[in-house]
């Protein structure tokens, strides 16, 4: 199976490198991702949207053979991309995986609140972050984190997803919960909560959890890898 990983806000592919062995052991072709603008802290990113994202995963999986099933993860603000690349190639994907995500309604965007400058979001001071998004995050890892750490795209983080084809409502979907339970999810859904009206749609959904913070490829990476085979099944 075709396992394309695409990284949330201030990240490129690089850290999905503890998550990706583990998918390569078990017999599946992992695909990490760098988005556009993504590839270096000096990229001129200030022109790229997020339709831009979806274009480069839709690319990747063309290029892949047709016979070859594809699971779609999206990691936080990267579940964008998965699902519109998912609407786009709908006939392709086997299944999308959302990391510490959902779906976006149509016409929504991922954060408009994030700060920008100069055309780009920086990662933001550690006191911007809810507490349960930093469990698990120690000292050594926010610094890591942060060294690391490439400005995202301000049209990424502000445009409006825009979604086409119903067929997406098809394709099976999985949620791992990371900084609250499932069942609070679940219950968010039984009270028809207006931001969840797209994953609400979806005709085949499945809710795991992964107790830790936001970035569960850096705090728990094994487990995270573990959880994504579990959601695909055997190759």
């Amino acid at each position: 199976m075709e396992i394309i990983l695409i990284p949330g806000f201030w990240l490129d592919g690089s850290s999905w490198d503890e998550v990706v062995p583990v998918l390569e052991e078990a017999g599946h072709r992992a695909h990490a991702v760098t988005l556009p603008g993504m590839e270096s802290k000096g990229a001129d990113r200030s022109g790229i949207t997020l339709r831009d994202n979806a274009d480069a995963v839709v690319k990747l999986i063309d290029a892949l053979d047709p016979a070859d099933a594809i699971v779609l993860v999206g990691h936080s603000g990267g579940g964008a991309a998965a699902q519109a690349a998912a609407d786009a190639r709908a006939d392709r994907v086997a299944r999308v995986v959302y990391v510490d995500t959902c779906p976006l309604n149509d016409g929504t965007a991922v954060n408009e609140d994030l700060p920008a400058v100069g055309g780009e979001v920086p990662l933001p001071d550690w006191s911007f972050f809810d507490d349960e998004s930093l469990v698990d995050l120690d000292e050594g890892t926010r610094a890591t984190f942060r060294e690391r750490a490439i400005p995202t795209p301000v049209h990424v983080a502000r445009d409006p997803q825009r979604l086409f084809d119903e067929r997406r409502h098809g394709i099976p979907v999985t949620v791992i919960a990371c900084e609250f339970p499932s069942t609070t999810l679940r219950e968010w859904l039984r009270r028809e909560e207006p931001m969840l009206r797209e994953l609400a749609k979806a005709r085949d959904l499945t809710c795991v959890d992964l107790p830790t913070g936001h970035w569960p490829q850096f705090t728990r990476p094994h487990d995270l890898a573990q959880t994504i085979l579990s959601s695909i099944g055997p190759t």
